[in-house]
């Protein structure tokens, strides 16, 4: 984190969040965090390479749906999401503290929840398939992982963004109802 020490200076979140959705890595270079920048950059690089993650990309956009799914290799293609996920998320939530340590108040995490569902359903749909889909010609994209993975990953993201702030809710309630009974008997 940034030590009372150093002389940080404010830094847009939503800018960090961008770069690191644009390549995972580039959101912590914005934010000072050369090491872990690289590491997650390197980290990436590694899976992509591994995956086939840009020939399957390729191939989807040109239609070859059939062909986007044989060029994946699944199990490197399952480290991609959780690299993205937390690259997102890390370089968000730093920038957002680096902020209010400027401010003197303390920070909590913002869209765990959001980015740890677009993970799960990313991973889902890079390695689930809905194979009796495919034969209709409405649904036909859906054998391309690059496809059902960023479908399921953004409805499972919305999903857990709202189980967070539910599950938040729920918690607040319990905690002045507790607090409610514990001055009852004072």
């Amino acid at each position: 984190m940034i030590t009372q020490d150093s002389h940080p200076e404010y830094k847009y979140p939503t800018a960090s969040l961008l770069w690191s959705l644009a390549l995972p890595g580039f959101g912590q270079f914005y934010n000072g965090q050369i090491l872990l920048g690289t590491i997650l950059l390197f980290t990436e690089l590694l899976a992509n390479i591994l995956s086939g993650l840009n020939l399957s990309i390729f191939e989807t956009f040109h239609g070859n749906f059939k062909n986007s799914h044989d060029v994946m290799n699944y199990q490197w293609g399952m480290f991609y999401p959780s690299i993205w996920g937390f690259s997102m998320w890390q370089a968000y939530n730093y920038a957002i503290a680096g902020n209010q340590q400027i401010k003197g108040k303390r920070s909590k995490a913002y869209l765990t929840g959001f980015f740890f569902g677009g993970v799960v359903g990313m991973n889902f749909g890079i390695y689930w398939h809905v194979s009796f889909l495919y034969s209709l010609k409405l649904f036909h994209f859906l054998e391309s992982p690059i496809c059902l993975g960023l479908i399921l990953g953004i409805v499972c993201a919305f999903l857990g963004h709202w189980f967070e702030k539910t599950l938040h809710r729920i918690l607040l309630a319990h905690r002045v109802e507790t607090a409610e009974k514990g001055s009852n008997f004072n």
